[in-house]
C-alpha cells in the first residue's frame, strides 16, 4: 500500500508561504491529506523569538499559594469511563520538605464537590477520597518531599453536551470559587468543538503566551502529551540543575524540586478548572525515587480513567464520537508487556460506527525529523506501529522535541494513504528552548550507537535499508514523509466535524491568538482504508463550506492579520502595502528591504 517516496529539502521563503496562504483564505477552503502526500516545507528560524528561556517568578499571583489555609487550588478536571461522570482534582495544605516533618492528615479535610447546571443552586453533591504522596531522593541529604493533601471527586449522572458550574473543598472548612465546565457530547450524536494539544509546558512566558492564546480560542478538551512541569530540571534546593541539558530516558537526574509541580498546577488552573485535561507522562515526569519508584508526582496529580489498562502510564478514553489512546513511551511496549496486551484489547472493542475517529498520544515522536531525539522512540515503533496501522489510527499526537511538525500520512517510513497523520506539537513553552537544527542537515545527524532502550534491551536504530536514505541513519535532505515543520512556540487545536473531516490548525506564540499557521483538513477514508472495526463511511462533507470556521478567517481585516503574523518580525514593516478586498488578495507593495530570504 505504500506510494513512491519523495522528498525534497526546500527552505520556503517567507514571501512565498504568504502567496500559499492568502490563496487558501480568500478561496475559503483548506488543503486536505486527500491532496497530499504535499512537499516537504521547513519554515525559516524567525530569529526574534529565538534566545534565552525566561522562566516566570514564583513569588506573584496565579503561582504563589492561598492564604487561606486548605483553600483548594490547583484544581483541575479531567474524563472518566463515560460522557456522564467527570473528575474534580484539587490539593488543600501545604506541602512538606525535608527529613523529619509532620504529615497532613488526608482525612482531616473533607473532599466535597457540589455541583448543578449552569445558572442552578448547585444542590448536588458527590462526596471522593484524599491521599499524600512522598518523592524520596535517591541520594542522602537531599530534602524529602510531601504533597500537600490531594483530593479527588467522581461526579456522575451528567448530562451530555452541558454546561455545568461547580465549587470544591471542604464545606465547613473552606470552599472554591464557582467553576464552570461543559460535558463531552455523546458518542452518536456529536465531536468536542476545540480539542486543544500540546507539550512541553513548563513554566516560562512562552508558557503563559501559550495557554493564554489557548484559553482565548475556548477549547472543550486539552491534550497534555508529556513534559509537564520540569521538575526535574531543578535540584532539591530550587536552584537550576548541573543536567538541565541532559536529555534521554537513561539520563535520568538524581534530585527534582517537587514544589515545582505546585507552582505549575497553580498557573494551569485557569485551564485545567475549566477545561477537562487528559495528560501523558514524558521523560521529564520519570523522577526515580529512593525505591526505584517512578512517575510518582504524575500518577498522583491527574486522575484518568485507568481501570481497564491498570495503569496511569497508558489508558483511553472516548470524548463523543472520538476514541483516545494515550500510551506510555517509558514503560515496557514490547509485544510480551502488560501495555501492548491490552492496546491490543483495547483497539480489538472500538466500535468505529459509534466512535469513528481513532487518535493516539505519547511523548516521545516517530516521525520527528529534528536532531533533538532523532529517532530516540524507535524500537516502540517497531513494536507498535504495525497494530496501530492495524486498527486503523487516523492521527497521532506527540511532544518531548520542541518544535512544530506535522507528517503526511506515513507508516514505516514509506508514504501511505492509509497511515496516520503523525503531529508533534512540543513546544509548548518548555523550559529549555526551541529545537533549530534538523538532522537531515549537514553535520548534524546523531551517531546511531548512542540511541539506546531500556525496555527493547538496547538498540533499534538500525541505517535505513531502502529509499533515498538507504545505508544511513539519517536523511540528507528533508524527507518526504515530514510536510511541514517549524522551530516556535505554540500549540494546536483539532476541530472534529464529522465521521471523516477534522480540522486541525497550528498556532504560533508570536501570531494573533486566532491565526493559525499551519491548518490542513485531515480525512478519513473508510471505505478505502477499513479497520477491523469500522463504521459507516463519508457523510459527503465539503471544506471549507461551512459558516463557523476558523475565527479570523471569515473577514478581510482578519484575513489581512493572518498575512501580517505569517512574516518574520522584522519583515512585517514592509507588509503594509498588502490589502485584501472582498476576496481578491491585492499586492500593491511588498517591500521587505531588511529580509534575509529570497524567492
Amino acid at each position: 500500500m505504500g506510494l513512491a517516496m519523495e522528498s525534497s529539502n526546500r527552505i520556503v521563503p517567507s514571501f512565498l508561504i504568504l502567496l500559499s496562504f492568502i490563496f487558501v483564505v480568500v478561496n475559503g477552503q483548506f488543503p486536505t491529506t486527500l491532496e497530499g502526500p504535499f512537499k516537504p516545507v521547513t519554515v525559516p528560524v524567525d530569529y526574534a523569538i529565538v534566545g534565552k528561556v525566561t522562566r516566570l517568578p514564583v513569588n506573584k499571583n496565579p503561582i504563589i499559594r492561598p492564604t487561606i489555609e486548605f483553600q483548594p487550588e490547583q484544581i483541575s478536571l479531567s474524563l472518566s469511563s463515560n460522557f456522564s461522570s467527570v473528575w474534580v482534582s484539587w490539593i488543600a495544605g501545604e506541602f512538606q520538605i525535608g527529613d523529619n516533618v509532620e504529615l497532613l492528615d488526608p482525612q482531616s479535610v473533607a473532599s466535597v464537590v457540589r455541583y448543578g447546571v449552569y445558572r442552578s443552586d448547585r444542590n448536588n453533591q458527590a462526596v471522593g477520597t484524599s491521599f499524600v504522596y512522598s518523592q524520596q531522593y535517591p541520594i542522602g541529604g537531599l530534602e524529602n518531599y510531601t504533597s500537600g493533601i490531594i483530593h479527588r471527586v467522581l461526579i456522575t449522572g451528567l448530562e451530555p453536551d452541558t454546561m455545568y458550574e461547580y465549587q470544591c473543598g471542604d464545606p465547613n472548612k473552606t470552599m472554591s470559587d464557582v467553576h464552570y465546565f461543559r460535558t463531552m457530547p455523546s458518542p452518536l450524536e456529536d465531536y468536542p468543538s476545540r480539542i486543544a494539544v500540546v507539550g512541553g509546558l513548563g513554566l516560562t512566558y512562552n508558557t503563559s503566551t501559550t495557554i493564554s492564546h489557548m484559553v482565548a480560542n475556548h477549547p472543550d478538551l486539552a491534550l497534555l502529551v508529556g513534559d509537564l512541569s520540569f521538575a526535574d530540571l531543578y535540584r532539591t534546593d530550587g536552584a537550576l540543575s548541573d543536567c538541565q541539558n541532559c536529555s534521554g530516558p537513561q539520563t535520568l537526574r538524581q534530585e527534582t524540586f517537587q514544589p515545582r509541580w505546585d507552582h505549575w498546577g497553580r498557573f494551569m488552573q485557569i485551564l485545567t478548572a475549566t477545561v477537562p485535561t487528559m495528560v501523558i507522562e514524558g521523560e521529564h515526569e520519570i523522577e526515580k525515587q529512593a525505591d526505584n519508584q517512578t512517575f510518582a508526582a504524575y500518577s498522583s496529580r491527574f486522575a484518568s480513567t485507568h481501570d481497564e489498562s491498570g495503569s496511569t502510564l497508558y489508558y483511553s478514553f472516548d470524548a463523543g464520537g472520538i476514541h483516545f489512546v494515550m500510551l506510555g513511551a517509558y514503560v515496557p511496549y514490547d509485544k510480551s508487556s502488560d501495555q501492548y496486551k491490552w492496546l491490543e484489547r483495547d483497539l480489538s472493542n472500538v466500535n468505529r460506527s459509534v466512535t469513528p475517529w481513532l487518535i493516539a498520544a505519547w511523548s516521545p515522536p516517530w516521525y520527528s525529523t529534528y536532531k533533538e531525539h532523532y529517532r530516540e522512540a524507535e524500537c516502540m515503533r517497531v513494536e507498535m506501529e504495525e497494530l496501530l496501522y492495524k486498527h486503523g489510527v487516523d492521527t497521532v499526537f506527540n511532544g518531548q522535541v520542541n518544535a512544530y511538525e506535522r507528517s503526511n500520512r506515513v507508516y514505516n517510513y514509506t508514504l501511505d494513504p492509509c497511515g496516520p497523520v503523525h503531529i508533534t506539537v512540543g513546544s509548548g513553552g518548555n523550559e529549555k528552548n526551541l529545537a533549530l537544527e534538523h538532522a537531515d542537515e549537514p553535520g548534524n545527524c546523531p551517531v546511531s550507537s548512542n540511541i539506546t532502550d531500556g525496555f527493547m534491551g538496547g538498540f533499534c536504530g538500525f541505517n535505513f535499508t531502502s529509499g533515498p536514505a538507504a545505508g544511513n541513519f539519517c536523511w540528507n535532505e528533508q524527507p518526504g514523509y515530514s510536510a511541514y515543520r517549524e522551530s516556535s512556540f505554540g500549540y494546536g487545536i483539532l476541530e472534529v466535524k464529522n465521521q471523516t473531516h477534522a480540522l486541525w490548525i497550528w498556532y504560533r506564540n508570536q501570531d494573533h491568538y486566532s491565526s493559525g499557521a499551519d491548518v490542513i483538513y485531515i480525512v478519513r477514508q473508510p471505505d478505502r482504508c477499513p479497520s477491523p472495526t469500522e463504521g459507516v463511511g463519508s457523510t459527503g462533507f465539503m471544506p471549507g463550506k461551512e459558516t463557523r470556521e476558523v475565527q479570523l478567517h471569515n473577514t478581510q481585516e482578519k484575513a489581512y492579520m493572518i498575512i501580517l503574523n505569517r512574516l518574520p518580525t522584522k519583515d512585517r514593516l514592509g507588509a503594509f502595502g498588502i490589502q485584501v478586498e472582498r476576496g481578491c488578495a491585492l499586492w500593491e507593495a511588498y517591500a521587505g528591504a531588511d529580509s534575509d530570504y529570497s524567492g
